[in-house]
């Protein structure tokens, strides 16, 4: 029995994944000796309705000079940035005199930069320093630290409280929230407005992506939990809104109790949770007996398709990827590398099952029969870039939301 990071209440892991590695600590052989695991568990809290892993790495194991994940390799990823910060602007920011505009997690500058160049007074709290510096070569204010209450204390004093705070795929990262929902009381301005995203429990369950539990991932968000951890700090949330990012994504938005007028999707959405029994441990044991069903059909698959003969390769070494190779135990006998276009990954081994990754020319120089669709929440974009292989009679194995080929 542990307690819940949100309120304290007891609870307890209804699954393991067992062992897990860094999700993005892709290594080199001389490495493996002093590869990282933890055992990763996750629990519900029926109180507080939050889904949580019960133990999570330091964050400066996670979150270093070495981060391997850049925001702006991806195009469509590029588009959604710009339409989240034009949305900002028209709701939020438009009508105000000299806005200030702060986002946690604003990594290479994928979303500040929109800002930026539209002469707003902004800053980026990006605790990877390799990724900080992309952005501040493009001018862009960025602070290298991680958010707490104490911090935003400082950026009110010198900068004044902001009109706008914004993250996307951020918060679920922070095991403190009760911190950093308190540092958002205390930065917005008396009318400002949180605004962030980060994927969706709903669609977790929905589709069985158990893939969006890794270690960076110590919450998994519903409208349910968000209000009971942010009323807490007295921020009422007013505005949800469904993204398809990260195969499912949701958008909230929050503000000082009393300050907005709440949208009937807020209530609408809860409703829907309920109907989907978000709020019972029930649905979290059939979440786990599914995980296991899909395992045993990828694995089973892979093993059927190498006995034919068939080579198989990997797209996409995502962090979500490490979760399915550590918890289904799919090595190098069973994916020949992994494709990726992540220059800092190329040439180092996946976490944990030590798959090599390589670049994207070796997926197209010689093409393998199937292709394992890692990266499935940029699905859209893959299936438009990658045409000839299939038109050359090449497959896509899925596993989301349950495991199949695409032909």
């Amino acid at each position: 029995m542990t307690s819940c990071r949100v309120c304290n209440s007891d609870i307890q892991p209804f699954m393991s994944f067992g062992d897990m590695p860094i999700a993005n600590g892709f290594l080199m052989e001389e490495d493996y000796p002093e590869e990282f695991f933890f055992q990763m568990e996750v629990a519900f809290c029926k109180q507080c309705c939050t889904f949580q892993l019960i133990n999570q790495p330091a964050p400066e194991r996670m979150f270093h000079e070495n981060y391997a994940y850049f925001a702006s390799t991806s195009r469509y990823m590029q588009v959604h940035f710009q339409a989240f910060a034009e949305m900002i602007v028209k709701r939020i920011l438009h009508d105000r005199t000299d806005p200030f505009i702060v986002e946690l997690g604003s990594n290479d500058g994928i979303m500040l930069k929109h800002y930026k160049d539209a002469g707003y007074r902004h800053l980026g709290i990006e605790p990877s320093e390799n990724v900080a510096d992309v952005a501040r070569a493009q001018g862009i204010e960025t602070l290298s630290e991680f958010f707490s209450f104490d911090l935003a204390e400082q950026l009110v004093a010198q900068h004044g409280q902001a009109d706008a705070v914004v993250c996307a795929n951020v918060l679920c990262h922070i095991p403190d929230i009760n911190s950093v929902a308190a540092g958002f009381a205390t930065l917005l301005k008396p009318d400002g407005v949180l605004t962030f995203e980060d994927p969706y429990l709903g669609d977790v369950i929905k589709k069985t992506s158990y893939d969006q539990i890794y270690d960076e991932h110590v919450f998994i968000f519903s409208a349910t939990s968000v209000s009971s951890i942010f009323e807490r700090h007295n921020l009422e949330l007013i505005d949800v809104m469904p993204q398809i990012t990260h195969g499912g994504s949701m958008r909230y938005m929050l503000a000082p109790k009393g300050s907005h007028t709440v949208s009937h999707s807020v209530s609408k959405l809860i409703e829907t949770e309920r109907s989907q029994g978000l709020h019972r441990c029930e649905t979290y044991e059939q979440f786990r007996r599914n995980c296991e069903k899909s395992r045993a059909d990828l694995v089973g698959l892979l093993e059927t398709l190498r006995s034919c003969g068939k080579r198989i390769v990997g797209y996409g070494a995502t962090s979500k990827s490490t979760t399915v190779l550590n918890y289904c135990g799919i090595g190098p006998d069973h994916i020949e590398f992994i494709s990726d276009t992540t220059p800092i990954k190329q040439g180092k081994y996946t976490p944990g099952v030590h798959i090599p990754v390589k670049s994207y020319n070796e997926f197209t120089a010689n093409p393998p029969d199937y292709a394992v669709l890692f990266a499935w929440n940029h699905a859209a974009e893959i299936f438009e870039k990658e045409q000839k292989f299939l038109n050359d009679g090449g497959k896509w194995i899925s596993f989301v939301p349950e495991v199949g080929i695409i032909e």
